[in-house]
């Protein structure tokens, strides 16, 4: 069992800055991937950042070179930090996270399939 909880949404003007954080509390194992996904009102949910179980990342071309997955896994942490913020980005904000059975996770799929969500956080940028 994953746990998962975001924190650190709210308001920002265009250009601005936001920190997003996520306690991973629960049995990882080393065996999982964990990533950001916003959705917008009327859209699909989409992964925007991820991470693997070794430490390799990756982010979507729309926040690529704006927005920077990170952890610490000495403090159980996943972080987005977002700059540059766009009104295109405002979103609810969901940290996710796949555990893999046998080995540890890789970000082979296009998104990660989450076995686990957090509940959300509100992002919302005005121009």
């Amino acid at each position: 069992q994953v746990r998962l909880a975001e924190s650190g949404g709210g308001s920002a003007q265009a250009g601005g800055s936001l920190r997003l954080s996520c306690v991973v509390s629960g049995s990882t194992s080393g065996r999982t991937c964990l990533a950001w996904f916003r959705q917008a009102p009327g859209k699909e949910r989409e992964e925007i950042a991820g991470v693997d179980a070794n430490g390799n990342s990756r982010h979507a071309d729309a926040v690529k070179g704006r927005f920077r997955i990170s952890q610490d896994n000495t403090k159980n942490m996943l972080y987005l930090d977002m700059n540059n913020l766009k009104p295109e980005d405002t979103a609810v904000y969901y940290c996710a996270a796949e555990k893999w059975s046998w080995q540890p996770c890789r970000l082979v799929a296009e998104q990660i399939k989450p076995n686990y969500w957090g509940q959300g956080t509100q992002v919302t940028v005005s121009s």
